[in-house]
Order: C-alpha cells, then structure tokens, then sequence
C-alpha cells in the first residue's frame, strides 16, 4: 500500500532554515509528480510546492517562492523540501502528497500524516 512519511520539522528561529524529508513506499516513486502542501492552525490547506517525476521542473506558491526549494532522490525514493528564511507565518503541519498540485484533500489520494513546522522565537 502506498505510505508517505514525513520528517524533519521542529522549531526554528524566524530566519532559520529547516529540511523536512517524505519517505515514499508502495509505489514507483520515479513515476509520479509530488507535491508538498500545507495547513496553518485554523486555516485551510495551502499547496507550497511541486515537482516532476524526473525533477526537471519545480513549482512553488508565491508565499514560499525564494525561500523554499523541493527536491527528490528518485533512488531512495524521497522527497525533500528545504525551507530557508523561515517566518512565523510559515508555521504548519507540512504534508507530502503524491500528485504534481495537491492544493486540495480532494485533488490527491494520497497524504503522510504530516510534521510540525514551527517558526517562533
């Protein structure tokens, strides 16, 4: 079965950097866009973030463009976004979904649980 798994948040100072990591399984990872998305204590999920099967082109909302940049390792089958310049606005549960735009729980079929990104000093 397709599994998703995210790691790598924490707390972070405003202007620090954090990497979050999605271990992806039960699929051919190399195959499929990915995306990250977003949702901020009592608001709606935000896409932040896409990338091609192959990495050859990213895509990325204007909150996070400049600061953020995703990535994937097709051979070990994981996704990363690096995440510089942090706000407190940037303050999320962070998902990886598998699917090239998944700004909606609708639009993808597949989410990790998620992990915690906080920005605060």
């Amino acid at each position: 079965q397709v599994q998703l798994v995210e790691s790598g948040g924490g707390l972070a100072q405003p202007g620090g950097s954090l990497r979050l990591s999605c271990a992806a399984s039960g699929f051919t990872f190399s195959s499929y866009a990915m995306s990250w998305a977003r949702q901020a204590p009592g608001k709606g999920l935000e896409w932040v973030s896409g990338i091609y099967s192959d990495g050859s082109d990213t895509y990325y909302a204007d909150s996070v463009k400049g600061r953020f940049t995703i990535s994937r390792d097709n051979a070990k089958s994981t996704l990363y976004l690096q995440m510089n310049s942090l706000k407190p606005e940037d303050t999320a549960l962070y998902y990886c979904a598998k699917g090239p735009h998944c700004s909606s729980w609708l639009l993808c079929n597949y989410w990790g649980q998620g992990t915690q990104v906080t920005v605060s000093s």
